[in-house]
Protein backbone atom coordinates (compact mmCIF):
# COMPACT_ATOMS: atom_id res chain seq x y z
CA UNK A 1 0.00 0.00 0.00
CA UNK A 2 1.31 3.47 -0.87
CA UNK A 3 2.29 5.60 2.07
CA UNK A 4 0.57 9.02 2.26
CA UNK A 5 2.73 12.12 2.13
CA UNK A 6 1.46 15.69 2.23
CA UNK A 7 3.16 18.17 -0.12
CA UNK A 8 2.74 21.82 0.87
CA UNK A 9 3.81 24.87 -1.15
CA UNK A 10 3.69 22.47 -4.12
CA UNK A 11 3.56 24.69 -7.23
CA UNK A 12 3.75 22.14 -10.04
CA UNK A 13 5.31 19.87 -7.40
CA UNK A 14 8.48 18.46 -8.90
CA UNK A 15 9.58 17.28 -5.44
CA UNK A 16 6.27 15.48 -5.04
CA UNK A 17 6.75 13.88 -8.43
CA UNK A 18 10.06 12.43 -7.24
CA UNK A 19 8.36 10.96 -4.16
CA UNK A 20 5.61 9.49 -6.35
CA UNK A 21 8.28 7.73 -8.38
CA UNK A 22 9.39 6.07 -5.12
CA UNK A 23 5.88 4.73 -4.46
CA UNK A 24 4.51 7.37 -2.10
CA UNK A 25 0.92 8.60 -2.40
CA UNK A 26 1.40 12.37 -2.56
CA UNK A 27 -1.48 14.63 -1.54
CA UNK A 28 -0.98 18.27 -2.50
CA UNK A 29 -1.93 21.15 -0.26
CA UNK A 30 -3.00 24.66 -1.31
CA UNK A 31 -0.78 26.92 -3.41
CA UNK A 32 -1.19 30.54 -4.62
CA UNK A 33 -0.74 29.17 -8.13
CA UNK A 34 -4.23 27.68 -7.83
CA UNK A 35 -5.72 30.37 -5.59
CA UNK A 36 -4.93 28.62 -2.30
CA UNK A 37 -3.54 30.02 0.93
CA UNK A 38 -1.50 27.89 3.36
CA UNK A 39 -2.56 30.18 6.22
CA UNK A 40 -6.13 28.89 5.92
CA UNK A 41 -5.06 25.24 5.69
CA UNK A 42 -5.40 22.80 8.58
CA UNK A 43 -4.49 19.12 8.75
CA UNK A 44 -5.81 16.31 10.98
CA UNK A 45 -3.22 14.54 13.09
CA UNK A 46 -2.06 11.03 12.30
CA UNK A 47 -3.09 10.89 8.63
CA UNK A 48 0.22 11.49 6.87
CA UNK A 49 3.47 9.58 7.30
CA UNK A 50 5.50 12.54 6.09
CA UNK A 51 5.26 16.18 5.02
CA UNK A 52 7.40 17.69 2.28
CA UNK A 53 7.61 21.21 0.92
CA UNK A 54 9.61 24.30 0.09
CA UNK A 55 8.28 27.57 1.58
CA UNK A 56 8.99 30.72 -0.48
CA UNK A 57 12.70 31.47 -0.37
CA UNK A 58 12.86 35.12 -1.48
CA UNK A 59 13.39 36.41 2.06
CA UNK A 60 16.62 34.42 2.30
CA UNK A 61 17.80 34.44 -1.32
CA UNK A 62 21.11 36.01 -2.30
CA UNK A 63 19.16 37.96 -4.95
CA UNK A 64 16.74 39.57 -2.49
CA UNK A 65 18.59 42.89 -2.79
CA UNK A 66 17.69 42.98 -6.51
CA UNK A 67 14.01 42.57 -5.66
CA UNK A 68 14.17 45.40 -3.14
CA UNK A 69 16.18 47.62 -5.52
CA UNK A 70 13.31 47.35 -7.99
CA UNK A 71 10.94 48.68 -5.34
CA UNK A 72 9.30 45.27 -4.90
CA UNK A 73 8.54 43.50 -1.64
CA UNK A 74 9.95 39.98 -1.23
CA UNK A 75 7.48 37.22 -0.53
CA UNK A 76 6.92 36.72 3.21
CA UNK A 77 8.73 34.14 5.28
CA UNK A 78 6.28 31.22 5.50
CA UNK A 79 8.56 28.75 7.27
CA UNK A 80 6.44 29.33 10.43
CA UNK A 81 3.43 28.07 8.44
CA UNK A 82 5.39 24.95 7.47
CA UNK A 83 6.18 24.41 11.15
CA UNK A 84 2.52 24.93 12.12
CA UNK A 85 1.28 22.33 9.64
CA UNK A 86 3.82 19.81 10.96
CA UNK A 87 2.69 20.52 14.53
CA UNK A 88 -0.93 19.87 13.53
CA UNK A 89 -0.29 16.77 11.42
CA UNK A 90 2.30 15.09 13.71
CA UNK A 91 3.83 12.97 10.93
CA UNK A 92 6.67 10.51 11.54
CA UNK A 93 8.98 12.79 9.56
CA UNK A 94 9.10 15.99 7.53
CA UNK A 95 11.39 17.33 4.81
CA UNK A 96 11.76 21.04 4.12
CA UNK A 97 13.57 22.35 1.04
CA UNK A 98 14.91 25.89 0.74
CA UNK A 99 17.93 27.97 -0.23
CA UNK A 100 21.14 27.30 1.77
CA UNK A 101 20.78 30.58 3.70
CA UNK A 102 17.31 29.70 5.05
CA UNK A 103 16.99 28.76 8.74
CA UNK A 104 16.16 25.24 9.83
CA UNK A 105 12.55 24.56 10.78
CA UNK A 106 11.96 24.05 14.49
CA UNK A 107 9.06 21.89 15.69
CA UNK A 108 8.65 20.69 19.28
CA UNK A 109 9.27 16.97 19.59
CA UNK A 110 11.26 16.67 16.33
CA UNK A 111 15.01 16.39 15.88
CA UNK A 112 16.27 18.11 12.72
CA UNK A 113 19.36 17.51 10.61
CA UNK A 114 20.12 19.55 7.49
CA UNK A 115 22.10 18.86 4.34
CA UNK A 116 23.14 21.18 1.53
CA UNK A 117 22.96 19.27 -1.72
CA UNK A 118 23.87 20.33 -5.26
CA UNK A 119 21.84 19.08 -8.20
CA UNK A 120 25.14 18.33 -9.99
CA UNK A 121 25.89 15.69 -7.35
CA UNK A 122 22.83 13.59 -8.21
CA UNK A 123 23.56 10.11 -9.62
CA UNK A 124 22.30 11.21 -13.05
CA UNK A 125 25.09 13.85 -13.14
CA UNK A 126 22.85 16.63 -14.49
CA UNK A 127 24.14 19.93 -15.89
CA UNK A 128 22.33 22.46 -13.70
CA UNK A 129 24.37 23.91 -10.82
CA UNK A 130 21.73 24.34 -8.09
CA UNK A 131 22.29 24.16 -4.32
CA UNK A 132 19.47 23.62 -1.83
CA UNK A 133 19.19 22.96 1.89
CA UNK A 134 17.13 19.92 2.85
CA UNK A 135 16.09 19.67 6.51
CA UNK A 136 14.87 16.26 7.69
CA UNK A 137 12.87 16.24 10.91
CA UNK A 138 12.18 13.04 12.85
CA UNK A 139 9.54 12.74 15.56
CA UNK A 140 11.23 11.73 18.79
CA UNK A 141 14.71 11.39 17.33
CA UNK A 142 17.22 12.40 14.68
CA UNK A 143 18.44 10.85 11.44
CA UNK A 144 20.96 11.92 8.84
CA UNK A 145 19.81 12.45 5.27
CA UNK A 146 22.26 10.55 3.07
CA UNK A 147 21.47 10.92 -0.66
CA UNK A 148 23.67 9.22 -3.21
CA UNK A 149 26.39 11.29 -4.87
CA UNK A 150 27.66 10.68 -8.39
CA UNK A 151 31.26 9.56 -8.83
CA UNK A 152 32.03 12.40 -11.25
CA UNK A 153 30.18 15.68 -11.68
CA UNK A 154 29.11 16.66 -15.16
CA UNK A 155 32.06 18.73 -16.48
CA UNK A 156 29.68 20.87 -18.55
CA UNK A 157 27.37 22.77 -16.21
CA UNK A 158 25.03 25.72 -16.37
CA UNK A 159 23.91 28.20 -13.73
CA UNK A 160 20.72 27.73 -11.76
CA UNK A 161 17.30 27.94 -13.43
CA UNK A 162 15.37 30.73 -11.72
CA UNK A 163 11.74 31.78 -11.54
CA UNK A 164 11.93 34.80 -13.81
CA UNK A 165 12.14 35.54 -17.51
CA UNK A 166 13.95 38.84 -16.85
CA UNK A 167 17.42 39.47 -18.21
CA UNK A 168 19.25 39.21 -14.90
CA UNK A 169 17.44 35.98 -14.00
CA UNK A 170 17.30 34.01 -17.23
CA UNK A 171 20.65 34.59 -18.90
CA UNK A 172 21.89 31.23 -20.10
CA UNK A 173 25.56 31.18 -19.18
CA UNK A 174 27.39 27.97 -18.53
CA UNK A 175 30.81 27.70 -16.91
CA UNK A 176 32.60 27.85 -20.26
CA UNK A 177 30.31 30.56 -21.61
CA UNK A 178 31.09 32.82 -18.68
CA UNK A 179 34.67 32.70 -19.89
CA UNK A 180 34.21 32.64 -23.68
CA UNK A 181 30.83 34.28 -24.25
CA UNK A 182 27.60 32.75 -25.52
CA UNK A 183 27.99 29.49 -27.40
CA UNK A 184 26.62 28.78 -30.86
CA UNK A 185 24.17 26.37 -29.24
CA UNK A 186 22.72 29.11 -27.05
CA UNK A 187 22.57 31.54 -29.93
CA UNK A 188 20.41 29.02 -31.77
CA UNK A 189 18.11 28.65 -28.76
CA UNK A 190 16.94 32.22 -28.34
CA UNK A 191 17.38 35.51 -30.14
CA UNK A 192 19.46 38.35 -28.72
CA UNK A 193 20.65 41.73 -29.83
CA UNK A 194 24.32 42.09 -30.82
CA UNK A 195 26.50 41.85 -27.74
CA UNK A 196 23.76 40.33 -25.58
CA UNK A 197 23.77 36.85 -24.11
CA UNK A 198 20.52 35.12 -25.09
CA UNK A 199 17.99 34.06 -22.54
CA UNK A 200 17.20 30.44 -21.98
CA UNK A 201 14.16 29.09 -23.71
CA UNK A 202 11.36 27.43 -21.78
CA UNK A 203 12.41 24.13 -23.35
CA UNK A 204 15.99 24.50 -22.10
CA UNK A 205 14.81 25.38 -18.58
CA UNK A 206 12.66 22.24 -18.53
CA UNK A 207 15.55 20.18 -19.81
CA UNK A 208 17.86 21.48 -17.08
CA UNK A 209 15.21 20.65 -14.47
CA UNK A 210 15.16 17.06 -15.74
CA UNK A 211 11.75 17.36 -17.39
CA UNK A 212 10.31 16.69 -20.86
CA UNK A 213 10.66 19.78 -23.05
CA UNK A 214 6.95 19.63 -23.97
CA UNK A 215 5.72 19.40 -20.37
CA UNK A 216 3.99 22.80 -20.36
CA UNK A 217 2.92 22.95 -24.01
CA UNK A 218 -0.77 22.75 -23.08
CA UNK A 219 -0.52 24.44 -19.67
CA UNK A 220 -2.65 27.61 -19.25
CA UNK A 221 0.31 29.79 -18.20
CA UNK A 222 1.77 32.91 -19.76
CA UNK A 223 5.42 32.76 -20.79
CA UNK A 224 6.41 34.52 -17.55
CA UNK A 225 4.22 32.08 -15.63
CA UNK A 226 6.03 29.12 -17.17
CA UNK A 227 9.41 30.50 -16.14
CA UNK A 228 7.99 31.02 -12.65
CA UNK A 229 6.67 27.49 -12.08
CA UNK A 230 9.73 25.82 -13.63
CA UNK A 231 12.24 27.86 -11.67
CA UNK A 232 10.41 27.41 -8.37
CA UNK A 233 10.58 23.62 -8.63
CA UNK A 234 13.15 21.19 -7.27
CA UNK A 235 15.11 19.64 -10.18
CA UNK A 236 13.87 16.12 -10.72
CA UNK A 237 17.37 14.50 -10.48
CA UNK A 238 17.90 16.21 -7.11
CA UNK A 239 14.38 15.31 -5.98
CA UNK A 240 14.91 11.66 -6.87
CA UNK A 241 18.14 11.48 -4.87
CA UNK A 242 16.47 13.05 -1.83
CA UNK A 243 13.29 10.95 -2.06
CA UNK A 244 15.35 7.78 -2.28
CA UNK A 245 17.38 8.85 0.77
CA UNK A 246 14.19 9.44 2.77
CA UNK A 247 12.86 6.05 1.72
CA UNK A 248 16.08 4.38 2.91
CA UNK A 249 15.75 6.20 6.25
CA UNK A 250 12.14 4.96 6.62
CA UNK A 251 11.97 1.55 4.86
Amino acid sequence: MSRPVLSIFPGIDLLGRAFEEEGYCVVRGPDPLWGGDIRNFHVPAGVFEGIIGGPPCQSFSRLVHIIRAKGQTPKPNLIPEFERVVEEARPAWFLMENVPEAPEPRVAGYGVRSLIYNNRWAPEAPEQNRERRFSLGIRGGVAELEPEICCLENPSWERVVVATSSKEGALAKSQGELRDGASKRLNRQASALPGQTPRRTIERCLELQGLPTNLLDDAPFTMAGKYLVIGNGVPLPMGRAIAQAVKRAFP
